[in-house]
């Protein structure tokens, strides 16, 4: 089994959650990322966030808040994606950057655009009743 480890953020606005959908994709996805060589989670999200989203996290408010592993998009079996998430604030304004094509607020109920282990993160939100 290989396991492709990322790091989300978790940013909820009017019981909603902010998504992503890179150029050529046609599932939306938590905004995030790979860390780079010796990059803490921190790092890693904060440059990550930055270079999709045009933001800086405040890393002094990073709050972990959970770990999912589930099927990874587009990849053959057995090829698993782990997602450490953390909330944070945020100082500037969102704007799609990089890869990213565009970014939408999604409620429980658009748990069909998203990928596998995005839905386990949706499924632990509906439950510690965060979003709608």
């Amino acid at each position: 089994m290989k396991i492709i480890d990322k790091l989300a953020w978790i940013e909820i606005k009017n019981r909603s959650i902010l998504s992503t959908k890179s150029y050529g994709k046609q599932k939306y996805y938590i905004p995030g990322g790979k860390r780079e060589q010796g990059e803490t989670d921190e790092q890693a999200l904060c440059r990550e966030i930055s270079e999709e989203l045009n933001v800086e996290l405040e890393a002094e408010t990073m709050t972990f808040t959970g770990t999912f592993e589930a099927q990874a998009d587009s990849h053959p079996d057995g090829v698993y994606v782990k997602m450490t998430c953390y909330t944070a604030h945020y100082r500037g304004a969102l704007k799609a950057c990089a890869e990213i094509e565009n970014f939408t607020w999604l409620k429980y109920a658009d748990k069909d655009k998203i990928s596998a282990v995005d839905q386990l993160i949706f499924d632990f939100l509906k439950e510690q009743d965060l979003i709608d």
